[in-house]
């Protein structure tokens, strides 16, 4: 506080603001994830990739039952088949990723710097349809949420370690993600960071808002709401929908940056996708 009312009077004294360095992601990374183990402190850094369940004894026994006979594991399933059935030209998805896309749902998101923008996993697997001369699926749900289901499945227990490139493009994307996090909007004027930093833990009507930390762990989600599975953006989508803002389109600039910093938030933290969320 006094170091900004320093800051404040040199303004007013001088009509200048001076030059204030900006914290890099890693010291974002450090800050971000020490508010929320204090916070939770009996909660370990790898069980925020569980979401709410980590904090709340009652929800996660619920949970727990679910996760017996897990919603999700049809889209799994059905994702695989996908996934292994030729196209048209006789090639598959494998011929389009590293590993032949097993176990590499964590090399996503990144910045690509020859395309000067993030790709997502839903991305490259509609590039590979095009590539191999198919239409692209559409990003929210149905097969493309499938798809990712399966590969996230192969991707299961390995670490979140998304990288920030030395290039001022992928870090201003990575800053564009950060702002809009943190920006108010809608006709509630709320910001992501009010739920999920500000409230983590508190009640909205019944249910509890989920920590930050780790929240893109689990996805794509089966959602009880939805009663089917939905990627990442759809629930971006859905949460600017709640605050009354227009939601911007799936795979738009401004979500895959946003799910770039939010990812990399997460980062030490296992992925646990698919998952099973209210």
């Amino acid at each position: 506080m006094k170091k900004l009312l320093l800051i404040t009077a040199a303004v007013s004294a001088f009509g200048f603001m001076p030059l204030v360095s900006q914290a890099s992601p890693a010291e974002d990374l450090k800050a971000f994830r020490g508010y929320f183990l204090e916070r939770f402190p009996n909660v370990p850094l790898e069980e925020f990739a569980n979401g709410v369940y980590a904090i709340d004894t009652g929800s996660r026994e619920q949970w727990e039952a679910i996760e017996e006979f897990p919603p999700y594991e049809f889209a799994i399933d059905e994702g695989k088949e996908l996934f292994e059935t030729p196209f048209n030209n006789g090639k598959t998805y494998a011929s389009c990723f590293r590993n032949s896309g097993i176990g590499i749902k964590g090399d996503y998101p990144y910045y690509d710097i020859e395309k000067g923008q993030v790709e997502t996993t839903e991305s490259a697997i509609n590039e590979c349809r095009t590539k191999n001369g198919e239409p692209p699926l559409k990003y929210k749900k149905g097969k493309i949420a499938s798809i990712v289901a399966y590969m996230a499945s192969t991707t299961r227990g390995q670490v979140i370690n998304i990288k920030i490139p030395f290039d001022q493009r992928a870090r201003d994307a990575y800053e564009d993600g950060k702002h809009f996090y943190y920006a108010r909007r809608g006709q509630l004027n709320m910001s992501c960071a009010h739920c999920h930093v500000d409230n983590a833990g508190n009640k909205i009507r019944a249910d509890l808002l989920s920590p930050a930390l780790g929240q893109l762990s689990h996805f794509p989600v089966y959602r009880s709401k939805w009663g089917s599975l939905g990627t990442v953006h759809r629930r971006f989508s859905g949460c600017n929908k709640q605050v009354r803002a227009l939601p911007f389109k799936a795979q738009s600039r401004q979500y895959r940056n946003l799910e770039y910093f939010l990812t990399y938030m997460s980062n030490g933290i296992p992925w646990n996708g698919p998952g099973t969320r209210k």
